[in-house]
């Protein structure tokens, strides 16, 4: 199992002067790390830009650097460099882009002004364009990994349930952190180790990138409740899955003011398209 990547997530010089910023580095740490876990090999592009226009170069739009008549032709025996080599190794699980660059950006690249149109615009970079049957992420979105598993834990059936969840998620790539699994799973607990409990998993809520919660039943889990909105607050993203067909009201599925803070699913599938879920198929991640 291997990804095509740009290669400045490897090597940040091979970026244009002075766009690199503590925050991309970051995001770049956390795809190797990614991968790393998981045993998914990085397969490098050619970096277009860096063969066009050499390694220390201004930032520019593709209109202002790149649109001359022999880009194209190196772009062409790039691809077929590219191609050859999935020929031989196979389909890659995806690519993961930079947006914003010119040639490799997946939802957004800076193409430059044409007319009225503003110099960024949505859509994939001029080289990842010709892949467009590969799915792809931006390092944003590939780097979200780290699982926070909200959930009820108080029988077996649920016990049972959400570790089956979690296994299904570190199959998808994800880590997950489960309360379950450290400890939370008892009523006979002395004072000092509910401190130490909460004080874990918030702990863990803090280093989460992503909160999966499961809000079965007439009413979501209090705890599970508390868990969502702290995670809300904290800026992080909320999925909740609730395959309970009842609701609460006409245009909710349970409480308004968590079905507002969350993105909520009904399915495992619709859980893994909502988290960008590498192994589904698709062009666009």
């Amino acid at each position: 199992m291997y990804v095509l990547f740009c290669p400045c997530i490897q090597d940040a010089a091979l970026r244009a002067r002075g766009i690199t910023r503590p925050s991309d580095l970051a995001l770049f740490d956390r795809v190797r790390e990614r991968c790393r876990k998981f045993s998914v090999e990085m397969v490098p592009f050619p970096c277009p830009e860096t063969l066009f226009l050499g390694p220390d170069r201004e930032p520019g739009t593709f209109l202002e650097r790149l649109d001359k008549p022999e880009f194209p032709a190196l772009l062409d025996r790039l691809e077929a460099q590219v191609r050859e080599m999935i020929a031989r190794r196979g389909q890659p699980l995806c690519i993961i882009g930079v947006n914003s660059s010119p040639t490799c950006g997946v939802t957004a690249t800076y193409y430059g002004s044409n007319g009225e149109e503003p110099p960024k615009r949505p859509g994939r970079g001029v080289f990842l364009d010709r892949f467009c049957g590969i799915r792809a992420f931006d390092v944003t979105t590939f780097s979200r990994y780290r699982i926070y598993l909200a959930a009820p834990l108080f029988s077996q059936a649920e016990r049972t349930y959400n570790a089956t969840l979690a296994r299904l998620l570190e199959t998808n790539l994800f880590e997950v952190y489960l309360p379950q699994e450290t400890g939370d799973d008892s009523d006979t607990r002395q004072e000092s180790e509910q401190h130490r409990l909460f004080r874990q998993n918030v702990e863990a809520l803090e280093a989460s990138d992503i909160v999966v919660a499961v809000i079965e039943g007439a009413d979501a889990d209090s705890g599970t409740a508390w868990e969502m909105g702290y995670a809300s607050a904290r800026g992080k993203p909320v999925i909740a899955i609730r395959t309970d067909f009842r609701r609460v009201g006409h245009h909710e599925h349970v409480n308004l003011m968590l079905e507002q803070s969350a993105v909520v699913v009904t399915s495992s599938d619709d859980l893994f398209s909502a988290l960008h879920s590498p192994l589904l198929p698709g062009p666009d991640g």
